[in-house]
């Protein structure tokens, strides 16, 4: 046989191998396919899918074939199983079919929009899938607050309503903390429970109840404070403010507290005041005035204190004079301090002695009696 019979009769049977190979991998394709009734789904970021797809293997022939997913991008997980394990190789036995579950898990941190993917069999079918993510994704959490400025006075407990969100993955537990001025208090009350810490699922949100007590003594102004809910791996910060406007009251006193005194009738005697500022604005104006008996004088030394800051005080003199024609006995004495804004009493208890000169001239005015008596006792007491 010549050579070139030889190489006719290599080539013609090469040709047939070929055509019966591909022949039959098409055949394998129609016959093998892949399906799920649900090809394009809608989820946030954060969520799961599970697609349920059989392999249908419609051929004589016993298939075994790999499985794998491709074309996810890098940063999502997934799992292809069967039961509980997890496969990446499927054997199928003629007219039969068998189902995998896919479960895809989408990032919290992702963009929006369609990815498209692939689950293909080796040589046998490819299925064509699409996740669209609905909404913008992210990892970060999210410490809220409607109104964050709230204004009282001093006395006043400022109530905010927040909102803390968990945006990423997993169940967080949220540190609360606050770096308020010395002397304030901040209650936190999630689920109106007061606590330091909170727990919160993934992709969800918990109402927070924030209580601020500031010190009675604190001056008028605007204060911020800084609040943090924080984890080991995320954290948000929101900064509240609180506006007081300050309390005004007005003590009026003495340097020791002792609201009595005495003196002689028509005598004149100071009394040392103490006025005080107890509130936490600057009060100005303090007009002194006092309702004391009939005939009585009352003069203070200063009328009238321009100014007292917070926290202050300042020493006055009150001048009383009592009626000469007191008699002996206490009297009450009311002293006022006066602003526009507050209001502060005292009464004194003044008690009234006799002077030294009446009460010589009641001894006198007794010897007097006396002698007259004795005299009279002398002359007419023999008869």
């Amino acid at each position: 046989m010549s050579m070139r019979n030889t190489n006719f009769i290599f080539l013609l049977v090469f040709l047939t191998a070929f055509t019966l190979s591909a022949n039959e991998a098409v055949n394998s394709e129609k016959l093998t396919k892949l399906y799920t009734p649900f090809t394009k789904i809608s989820i946030p970021p954060g969520e799961s899918m599970n697609f349920s797809i059989d392999l249908i293997n419609n051929s004589d022939e016993k298939l075994t074939t790999d499985i794998f997913v491709s074309g996810l991008p890098r940063s999502w997980e997934y799992s292809l199983k069967s039961g509980n394990w997890t496969i990446n190789q499927l054997s199928v036995l003629p007219a039969e079919k068998k189902s995998v579950s896919l479960n895809v898990k989408v990032p919290h941190q992702v963009n929006k929009g369609n990815y498209p993917f692939r689950v293909i069999a080796q040589g046998c079918d490819t299925l064509q899938l699409n996740i669209n993510v609905s909404e913008q994704g992210s990892s970060k959490s999210e410490f809220t607050c409607d109104q964050i400025n709230m204004q009282g006075n001093s006395k006043s407990t400022f109530t905010y309503n927040a909102v803390l969100r968990n945006q990423t993955s997993e169940e967080q537990l949220y540190a609360l903390t606050a770096e308020s001025p010395r002397g304030w208090t901040v209650n936190f009350k999630p689920d109106y429970k007061q606590a330091t810490s909170v727990n919160v699922t993934a992709n969800a949100t918990k109402n927070v109840t924030i209580e601020v007590v500031p010190p009675a003594t604190v001056a008028a102004g605007t204060y911020k404070i800084p609040l943090r809910a924080s984890t080991s791996s995320t954290s948000a910060e929101l900064t509240i403010e609180a506006v007081i406007t300050g309390t005004y009251t007005v003590e009026l006193t003495t340097p020791r507290g002792l609201l009595s005194s005495n003196l002689t009738a028509g005598e004149n005697k100071q009394i040392e005041l103490e006025v005080k500022n107890t509130g936490s604005a600057e009060l100005k104006d303090i007009k002194l005035s006092a309702s004391s008996p009939v005939d009585w004088s009352v003069t203070f030394q200063p009328a009238q204190i321009e100014r007292l800051n917070a926290g202050e005080s300042v020493r006055v003199i009150a001048s009383v004079k009592a009626s000469s024609k007191a008699i002996v006995g206490d009297y009450v004495t009311r002293m006022e301090a006066k602003t526009p804004e507050a209001t502060s009493t005292a009464e004194f208890r003044i008690s009234v002695k006799a002077s030294l000169l009446a009460g010589w001239l009641g001894v006198f005015i007794i010897v007097i009696a006396l002698g007259g008596v004795y005299f009279l006792f002398r002359k007419y007491g023999r008869r």
